[in-house]
């Protein structure tokens, strides 16, 4: 799986029932608090990531990453587990979790906002910033520093396969640290 877009962040909280009655925050009383909300948000190349909720459930499913897919989104990255594995596979759409895991959201947690700065494994992630998912991982390039970071990266690339070619020329690794600093 490959993905690359921007980041159309959502923020998840565990919460103990489907629906509170009488709780000074109405979300409590919406099923999934904001999450069809924030399906219904997601454009074209934007890559549904969500973060914020212990890893007691799935964040992801496939009636979701349906929806997500019908609206041209580029994939998803949860911070925590996907569920319906089989379809989300059988639809050849990137989505980057923990793994799988049969429990669901419901009444486990809730969305309780999107398009708002989130935070992952330590890792701030603002709307808009660049992920890009591959068989690696994810990383995240913000915003503000995509140009440096892109170019740096297309540098080390190119870098990188002179190497590989000077390697697969018979250049010894040694000598090819020498010559080119780069392994």
């Amino acid at each position: 799986m490959f993905t690359i877009g921007r980041a159309m962040t959502v923020l998840e909280a565990d919460t103990f029932e489907e629906l509170s009655f009488g709780s000074k925050n109405p979300l409590m009383e919406k099923p999934f608090g904001l999450m069809l909300e924030a399906l219904d948000d997601l454009k074209k190349n934007e890559i549904y990531i969500c973060s914020g909720a212990s890893p007691n459930y799935a964040l992801v499913g496939e009636l979701m990453m349906t929806r997500a897919k019908y609206l041209g989104a580029a994939g998803a990255v949860a911070n925590g587990y996907s569920r319906d594995t089989k379809g989300l596979l059988d639809m050849d759409f990137p989505v980057f979790s923990y793994g799988n895991y049969a429990q669901d959201q419901a009444p486990r947690g809730k969305v309780i906002d999107f398009r708002v700065p989130i935070e992952m494994n330590g890792v701030r992630i603002n709307p808009g910033d660049i992920v890009v998912g591959d068989i690696d991982g994810v990383c995240v390039i913000p915003k503000k520093h995509e140009d440096e970071v892109l170019r740096r990266a297309f540098d080390k690339a190119r870098s990188e396969k002179a190497v590989l070619k000077a390697i697969q020329q018979g250049m010894g690794a040694v000598e090819a640290w020498r010559k080119y600093q780069i392994m």
